[in-house]
């Protein structure tokens, strides 16, 4: 199988740069502090009361989960929104398209490189999250869910770095548009959600609030703005997290929280679907990423040309 050659250069600069041992250092290192000061407040709570709390373990899973969840949902775009922008910058990507290369191969080879950044964060990041497997509450089935719900949100977020930065010249624009609508995808899906949900109760309280619905008092819903969470990396996470954990939480506290119902197949199957959709967004971002890079095609869509 041949290599992509713009990720063969671009593996091959990482790891003659100081840049990615530093990321990784530091990513392991918060990772490492938090799990070694969760544990040693632990052993002192054993040492005052002789007993021990096994959900603070399942507390330190999580935590340690959700935090690099937000680290990675940080890094991987600021490995992709400066990919394509970067080249045009330096003068070189025009060069590269000059070559055998197609704007695909520099796309996805833009792509394999970030998503090769966070598989080397995510498994080098085992051993302290995996700590928690010495005394049970999770197991590998969970862990392999958490690995999945990393993949999605690398490539959500990978794909509209390279997006934007195929879109505009200038890698400091690209990011702050990358960052922007990952806010929006994470905040705005649940602001959303509670302005429905408002709406909804002032709607309530203009009819008296005593409107019955199959026999119980009617209560506010997000209604159909509750499935834009599928959208949402963090709600995707969240139910992953809690969902295993058979807390009563997750996708059954999500539905309670929006006065949603919990039934129908997509909410039954939240996470496939969430997962299913967020990579279709990445495809489809990474499609017009490269409609965006190839010169010919950029040609053909100029109407003063036709």
């Amino acid at each position: 199988m041949k290599q992509n050659p713009v990720y063969k250069r671009e593996a091959r600069v990482n790891v003659r740069s100081i840049r990615l041992p530093m990321i990784v250092m530091v990513f392991n290192g918060i990772l490492s502090a938090v799990a070694l000061l969760n544990m040693y407040s632990v052993m002192a709570q054993v040492r005052a009361s002789a007993s021990i709390q096994y959900t603070s373990f399942m507390q330190m899973y999580e935590l340690l989960a959700a935090l690099e969840f937000i680290m990675l949902l940080f890094i991987v775009p600021a490995l992709t929104a400066a990919s394509i922008s970067g080249e045009r910058e330096r003068q070189t990507l025009d060069l590269m398209l000059t070559t055998l290369l197609t704007p695909a191969q520099i796309v996805s080879g833009k792509l394999m490189s970030a998503l090769s950044v966070m598989v080397l964060l995510v498994v080098s990041s085992f051993p302290p999250i995996s700590m928690v497997l010495v005394f049970g509450g999770i197991t590998w089935m969970d862990l392999a869910a958490l690995l999945l719900c990393y993949v999605a949100v690398a490539l959500v977020a990978g794909s509209m770095g390279i997006f934007f930065s195929a879109v505009f010249k200038r890698s400091t624009l690209a990011s702050v548009c990358t960052y922007g609508v990952i806010g929006l995808l994470v905040a705005g899906t649940y602001f959303a959600n509670r302005f429905a949900m408002a709406l909804s109760s002032t709607h309530l309280s203009r009819y008296g609030g005593a409107v019955r619905a199959a026999g119980e008092m009617a209560r506010p819903t997000a209604g159909a703005a509750f499935y834009l969470l599928l959208l949402n990396p963090a709600a995707t996470f969240y139910t992953v997290m809690n969902g295993p954990a058979e807390s009563g939480m997750g996708i059954e506290s999500m539905c309670r929280a929006m006065g949603v119902q919990f039934k129908g197949w997509i909410i039954e199957h939240w996470v496939f679907t969430s997962i299913v959709l967020q990579l279709a967004l990445s495809g489809v971002l990474l499609l017009f990423a490269v409609r965006s890079v190839d010169p010919i095609k950029k040609k053909r869509l100029r109407p003063d040309e036709k």
